[in-house]
């Protein structure tokens, strides 16, 4: 139970194991400690399935009545989700990677290399304003080269400069700017799970997710620049 426990930053993404999706929570606290908070398998990163990780975390005690930041993915499902749980107190910063990734995917290799040029200039910026001009003018750029590159950048656009709104200090911003802790502990999931040969129906994959994700978190760091938490909680 998580009773008690002050969560500056949820973040939630869904992986490929075992040719299965596992959606993943993790919770970092004010201390800047960090916690696999909870798992769910399904098919797809489905509203219903993200609705029902998020549930079952406030019913194990996770505040949903104070303000939170949560860091996904990019999927529609997930915004939902916490959206119908968190309601207002849910701030959104869109993994800044995944976005990346996304927009790279309607582009020839060619051009990946101004686009990161552009979108580092973008994401390293403080001033929200300047942040954002640099993204929108990113958009035009790319309308000129591939209008669903443009698209997808200019989708969700906003959320992905949140931690930039808020101020967050740039050692800090660059954990809660994306995703990447829960990529690792997938990583370490999959090393735990590497000889497993034939996967079982049942609860067999949610088992061995789950406990080579609590491996992982033994391994656990403070994030970076933790020391500015307190000023983020400020904001």
């Amino acid at each position: 139970r998580w009773d008690n426990v002050r969560f500056v930053a949820i973040m939630i993404d869904g992986k490929s194991y075992a040719q299965d999706m596992m959606v993943v929570a993790l919770g970092i606290v004010a201390d800047g400690t960090k916690h696999i908070l909870g798992l769910r398998q399904g098919a797809t990163e489905n509203a219903q399935v993200c609705k029902e990780l998020l549930e079952s975390l406030r019913e194990r005690g996770v505040a949903t009545n104070v303000p939170t930041l949560f860091v996904l993915d990019g999927s529609k499902a997930l915004s939902a989700a916490v959206a119908s749980v968190w309601g207002e107190n849910a701030l959104v910063q869109r993994c800044q990677i995944h976005k990346r990734r996304n927009v790279k995917e309607h582009l020839a290799k060619g051009y990946w290399p101004e686009l990161e040029r552009r979108l580092a200039e973008a994401y390293g910026e403080t001033d929200y304003d300047r942040a954002l001009a640099l993204l929108k003018r990113t958009a035009s750029w790319l309308a000129g080269i591939n209008p669903d590159a443009a698209a997808s950048l200019r989708e969700g656009l906003e959320e992905t400069l949140t931690v930039v709104r808020l101020g967050v200090h740039a050692d800090l911003r660059k954990t809660l700017s994306n995703t990447n802790v829960i990529e690792s502990a997938f990583s370490v999931a999959g090393q735990v799970s590497r000889q497993v040969k034939r996967w079982r129906p049942g609860d067999m994959r949610w088992r061995w997710c789950a406990a080579g994700l609590l491996h992982a978190e033994e391994h656990f760091r403070r994030v970076d620049g933790y020391r500015y938490i307190d000023a983020l909680l400020a904001v």
